[in-house]
């Protein structure tokens, strides 16, 4: 059964008869051809890189017109420790292609400067991160690294610190390059048992030690356990025999049932009037009426 596609998914040529046609166009520049989830890769002699990638392009059946990248891998145990890969689309398809080369540090590979101009950086990439050099590139030099660099970044000996550092120097207010330099002072590891703790003193520690004479604060330090506020009997134990002295009880209902019982204008006294000279900041109109229909 098929895979049903949604309509906005473009339409890719199937891979069948590629390796096929690939050995036919290339011939003896084959070395190996192999189809793997999906995805062709042609292996390809070193010397003949040029014309494979020329006949992938120009074959009509494979059609591969664009070259998409170049990548660089590393694989130190091996005699030829580099792949070169070119990764080719074609529009007409719309199907892709993986074109291997094999090399080392000192054998060359031919530059596809010739074949498609933007072969030009990405070869320029492939140099200056593994150190893989082109013949025929007319512009080989650094691209990613500073002026100066040593060494090949992505090779698997480079060592991951690198070899220099650049910092701003405030006496010389410049950038300036000095050695890698590793300070080891926050790299000391212990490996006590963790409630036996560390010989150093960690920080924040410092302050658990015990003050010396004629410190600020006499409070002793944390050596024992934690002092405890022991309770001390009062001489004259506070309490309170009767209610009278709590002033609740039957006096207090007395003096309550007197105050609720006087009328308003006795509370109204009691209170703090405002000053009748102070004029009234929202003075209300005089036909103003009530919410119950009376004049206020």
């Amino acid at each position: 059964m098929g895979v049903n596609l949604a309509p906005h998914v473009p339409q890719t040529a199937s891979n069948d008869g590629v390796i096929e046609a690939a050995k036919k166009a290339l011939g003896k520049a084959i070395v190996e051809a192999k189809d793997h989830v999906g995805e062709i890769t042609l292996t390809v002699r070193r010397e003949s890189v040029l014309d494979a990638l020329r006949a992938l392009r120009d074959t009509p059946g494979l059609e591969y017109q664009q070259l998409m990248e170049i990548a660089g891998v590393d694989f130190p145990e091996r005699s030829e420790r580099f792949e070169v890969n070119y990764h080719l689309l074609s529009l007409t398809r719309n199907r892709r292609i993986r074109v291997k080369v094999l090399t080392d540090e000192t054998s060359p590979v031919p530059s596809a400067t010739g074949l498609w101009p933007v072969a030009n950086w990405l070869e320029r990439e492939v140099f200056d991160l593994y150190g893989v050099l082109f013949t025929g590139h007319p512009d080989l030099r650094r691209i990613l690294t500073d002026y100066g660099f040593e060494g090949y970044p992505l090779r698997k000996d480079f060592p991951l610190t690198g070899h220099v550092e650049l910092r701003y120097s405030e006496a010389e207010k410049r950038v300036v390059y000095e050695p890698v330099s590793l300070p080891q002072d926050f790299r000391t590891f212990d490996f006590l048992m963790p409630w036996q703790g560390p010989e150093y003193v960690l920080p924040g520690d410092e302050k658990a030690k015990a003050e010396q004479p004629g410190a600020p604060s006499p409070t002793p330090a944390p050596s024992g356990p934690a002092p405890t506020n022991a309770k001390t009997p009062a001489e004259t134990p506070k309490t309170t025999d009767t209610p009278a002295e709590t002033g609740a009880g039957a006096p207090g209902d007395k003096a309550a049932t007197q105050e609720a019982r006087k009328s308003r204008a006795a509370k109204a006294a009691k209170e703090v009037s405002k000053d009748s000279n102070v004029p009234d900041p929202k003075p209300k109109p005089a036909g103003r009426r009530r919410p119950g229909g009376g004049a206020g």
